[in-house]
């Protein structure tokens, strides 16, 4: 009896030294980026490889290349590989969406960054701009631009947006948020100017097309840097006077903005804290895996503009 009761204890020790090795032992937390292409999502990545080293988990970071059917197979690789929870940008969520449930369902918990979806409720904590806001700070700076250059009775103004991600969805919202209140009083004429689908080449079709139509745009708002690269490009063919903000303030924008030349165009952009998001989404992750609960459901970081005053010089 005492022998078997020996071997009881001791088996009991063994089971209690495993689950505490297995507590002690570092999350895996999975990451799907947008894009790498993007330096907007290189910076979140640099906010999450941060976290990993001070926080003490390992991070395992894809990209879906602005994919929902990508984003899908990244989301399935990382339940597979079993990681403690998923967070994603989530650009298409018509594509991915299902997944983001199948995962939950499968005892994965799931966030979102940048992106989110509106499709489930089962995402634990969203971490993102708050790009309504930085449309409204992008209308603002829309409108003040027509009155410095004094164009308050009948200007052209345009909008290239990207009508997938909900985050563009929200800086469109807020850019008509504040122009229509001046399509009255200043006799604008408002253009939709096109969805440029997240690719420069396209919003350079696009603006090409609009001067054409409207060779006297007096400025345009754009969702996202990478249309304001392809705008440029139309505006410089065409020898237009049209100005230009944009939305994310890459370096490439920073650049832009300061440049003799471009910055007569590109004059101002709406700025992001992508670093802050990859951190941020990271401790929520990291809260939810170790206390099962977060900070917050939605956590929005405030945009705010960067123009030639604050732009920060590129080396």
């Amino acid at each position: 009896m005492k022998k078997l009761t020996s071997i009881l204890l001791a088996l009991c020790l063994v089971l209690s030294i495993g689950a505490i090795a297995f507590a002690d032992e570092a999350p895996t937390l999975g990451f799907i980026l947008g894009s790498r292409e993007h330096a907007f999502y290189c910076s979140i990545e640099d906010g999450i490889n941060a976290a990993a080293e001070e926080l003490g988990f390992e991070a395992v970071v894809l990209e879906s290349n602005l994919s929902g059917d990508i984003a899908t197979e990244r989301i399935e690789d990382l339940v597979t590989m079993g990681v403690d929870a998923i967070s994603l940008a989530c650009n298409e969520p018509a594509g991915c969406t299902q997944a983001i449930i199948n995962a939950d369902k499968d005892g994965v918990p799931m966030f979102t960054f940048d992106c989110t979806t509106t499709l489930t409720d089962c995402v634990k904590c969203f971490v993102g701009t708050d790009n309504y806001q930085g449309g409204v700070v992008g209308g603002e700076a829309t409108i003040k631009a027509l009155e410095d250059m004094g164009m308050t009775d009948g200007a052209v103004i345009g909008i290239i947006g990207y009508p997938e991600p909900q985050s563009c969805i929200d800086r469109e919202e807020g850019w008509y948020s504040v122009v229509n209140e001046y399509e009255e009083k200043y006799n604008l004429t408002i253009v939709n100017i096109g969805n440029y689908e997240g690719q420069a080449d396209i919003a350079q079709q696009l603006m090409d097309g609009a001067l054409t139509e409207y060779p006297d745009m007096a400025c345009i708002f754009t969702v996202g840097d990478p249309a304001c690269i392809g705008a440029l490009a139309a505006i410089k063919n065409a020898g237009a006077t049209t100005k230009m903000i944009g939305f994310d303030a890459n370096p490439e924008a920073h650049a832009a903005i300061l440049d003799e030349e471009n910055g007569k165009i590109w004059f101002a952009d709406v700025a992001q804290d992508p670093y802050n998001i990859g951190y941020q989404i990271s401790e929520q992750m990291l809260k939810y895996v170790k206390e099962g609960t977060v900070d917050e459901q939605t956590i929005l970081i405030s945009p705010y503009l960067v123009d030639a005053s604050n732009a920060i010089p590129q080396k």
